[in-house]
């Protein structure tokens, strides 16, 4: 592939460089650690990891993380899995999360939008009185350290105080949304056999009203762990028999008490998609987490006390954990509960303009929804505050940036990010000090030695490889639950190139040190050695009007042959005929690659994805490949199992 440099699509200017945190950081760091003073971001990134003791130490003194007890030292054991960050160092998540309460107790912390668009503020006073009251109420039921807290929950602000409650005792947090069904819910929490469970009786999404009462009364009886189940009414019903009412827990306005735990004790439980066997209950430590989001959230996105931070998510994805923790650096937090597209497409650019945000985070499909829907944000809303705009999920393509920059305004940050539930954070994404390239990540995040490698282990640049990352990062799990002897991790990431992360993506690092992602490297297309990603594939046929959406799997041949399927999805009152067909495949031979010309294409009823929304392929591959479906696909990952049948029996006929 071409990665000759283009003219970018933006380029901050000196006043917005020279006022960026990281300047600031890096001529602070140079003066007191002896990073580079000259050679901006690039050379900032090369000291942050070769010099990796010496750079998070300083992203600790810079942020004033506040250790009860000091550290011995850095990083003990550095090699991955199992490396040491800060041992003998105590601290506690939420009592960093809540500091700005001290000094702005009277403005907004949170700021809660439903479907009716109208913000609703919790003050910094506010929210650090309820955690410290849910807190003393978590210890009265016997909460302690390292017991787990789960939440059936949406996106609003009792979410965020049940978890830094939660913190602040030192238990564990983990959640799912509340449009996950019962099992899904089950296979998630049954592993980790929370004490306490936290639930709303339904919630509203697309104008409707959900009632989940049932669902809840099924994981009650499922979870036969719990002691307490606390009821939040957000449709308006009495709490079920037995159960505490929120209200009664959160009044008192108790000042918080932080126990204080080891840098490595653990936060939260996050689950991966689980599109085969049980999710992974991915475990991440408080200390972790708390540096690791301090330099992102703080460096990279440069949010600050000035800020207003929104990204559409739910409590069922990692960037829900990653929105909160913009508290960290003294941000209002923006938590939006409903539909992305109520009442209509624009409604997330509607929300950022009513919150005043200054970072509007959203995935790529959204952006793209937009493009096709014929949406003109800045001349229907005021946008004037929004300074940056990031997309993640999926890698935005090349007419998304385009999009954003002519339909906001050409003065935009643009920044894509790409990471993982695995570490909770970004491997790369946006830098506010370096320009913006088209279809491009600005840079790999600092701290982070993040590498393209071909199969034999070697870097390559300006190449599509394997992404990896070579040194630990304070984020990457500390274990996955009910893995006792850490096999299960190891296979997950180590197990291609020992010693060193394997995520799992294809990407190419350019030789202007941008990113470039081009999809799930075990679901990537290779035909004839030429390899290439399936979002280039989407981000091509998907521009042409009749597609919805579609998906396509390489599928190896008992024979030794390759068959190529494409899966298109039509857009209402579109046919599949001839026209379209050649169409389809002309775009990916003259924009991709005649090797890759599909060697059917398909039209499926819809395309079924994980309950985060991404699009499942690995186990479309193993059904087509005569996987039965309960062993190719954990069914209660799946938006609509109903869909895989297509597969299942497309794979039946073929045989």
């Amino acid at each position: 592939m071409s990665t000759v440099n283009p003219q970018p699509l933006w380029r901050p200017d000196p006043e917005r460089i020279a006022q960026a945190r990281v300047t600031k950081f890096q001529a602070w760091a140079s003066a007191r650690y002896g990073a580079p003073a000259d050679g901006g971001y690039p050379a900032l990134h090369r000291w942050s990891v070769d010099e990796l003791d010496t750079f998070w130490e300083a992203v600790t003194e810079w942020f004033d993380v506040r250790f009860s007890t000091p550290c011995a030292r850095v990083l003990g054991d550095r090699s991955m899995p199992g490396a040491q960050w800060f041992p003998g160092a105590t601290l506690n998540y939420a009592e960093h999360a809540l500091r700005a309460a001290a000094t702005r107790a009277d403005e907004p912390a949170l700021l809660h939008v439903d479907e009716t668009h109208e913000p609703r503020p919790v003050t910094w006073a506010e929210l650090r009185g309820q955690v410290g009251s849910l807190a003393a109420e978590l210890r009265a039921l016997g909460v302690r350290p390292g017991d787990r807290v789960s939440g059936y929950l949406p996106n609003i602000p009792q979410a965020v105080v049940a978890l830094l409650a939660t913190a602040a005792v030192g238990a564990v947090w983990t959640s799912c949304a509340p449009d996950f069904g019962a099992r899904s819910v089950l296979d998630r929490f049954q592993q980790v056999e929370p004490v306490v469970l936290f639930t709303v009786d339904g919630y509203r999404y697309g104008g409707k009203e959900h009632d989940r009462r049932e669902t809840v009364a099924e994981l009650r009886r499922e979870l036969p762990t719990l002691r307490a189940v606390v009821h939040i009414p957000l449709l308006g019903t009495d709490a079920p028999e037995d159960a505490l009412n929120w209200s009664d827990l959160t009044e008192a306005d108790t000042e918080p008490v932080f126990e204080q735990v080891p840098f490595d004790h653990p936060l939260w439980v996050l689950y991966s998609s689980g599109t085969t066997g049980l999710p992974k209950a991915i475990v991440q430590s408080q200390g972790g987490i708390l540096v690791e989001h301090l330099k992102q959230l703080g460096l990279h996105c440069d949010l600050g006390p000035e800020d207003r931070f929104f990204w559409y998510t739910s409590t069922g994805w990692m960037m829900w954990n990653f929105l909160v923790s913009g508290l960290l650096t003294g941000t209002t937090v923006v938590l939006y509960d409903g539909s992305p597209g109520y009442p209509d497409t624009g409604a997330q650019w509607r929300i950022a303009e009513r919150t005043g945000a200054t970072l509007f985070g959203t995935s790529a499909a959204y952006v793209m929804a937009c493009r096709k829907a014929g949406v003109h944000p800045a001349r229907d809303v005021d946008l004037s505050r929004v300074r940056c705009v990031a997309t993640t999920g999926s890698p935005l393509p090349p007419d998304g940036f385009r999009w954003l920059h002519d339909e906001i305004r050409d003065d935009l940050w643009i920044a894509s990010v790409s990471g993982g539930t695995d570490v909770c954070s970004c491997f790369a994404g946006g830098v506010p000090t370096l320009p913006v390239h088209i279809g491009e990540l600005q840079a790999p995040a600092l701290g982070t030695d993040l590498q393209s490698w071909d199969p034999h282990g070697d870097p390559v640049i300006d190449e599509v490889g394997e992404l990896v990352v070579t040194n630990p990062m304070p984020s990457m799990p500390i274990r996955f639950w009910n893995d006792p002897d850490g096999s299960r991790y190891h296979d997950s990431y180590f197990d291609m190139y020992p010693g060193v992360w394997r995520h799992g993506d294809w990407i190419t690092v350019t030789s202007r040190g941008s990113v470039i992602i081009h999809g799930r490297s075990d679901s990537t297309l290779n035909r004839q050695g030429v390899r290439m990603g399936s979002a280039d594939i989407y981000e091509a046929v998907e521009r042409l009007p009749e597609i919805k959406e579609s998906l396509v799997i390489g599928v190896e041949q008992p024979d030794g042959g390759y068959w190529m399927p494409l899966f298109v999805h039509l857009a209402p009152g579109a046919t599949l005929d001839d026209d379209l067909l050649t169409r389809i495949k002309r775009t990916i031979r003259d924009q991709l690659s005649p090797r890759h010309v599909p060697d059917e294409v398909i039209e499926v009823p819809a395309v079924p994805h994980t309950l985060t929304g991404k699009r499942i392929e690995v186990p479309v591959k193993r059904l087509l490949q005569g996987t039965p479906l309960d062993k190719a696909v954990n069914a209660g990952s799946i938006d609509d199992v109903s869909l895989l049948h297509f597969y299942e029996d497309l794979a039946r006929k073929r045989r």
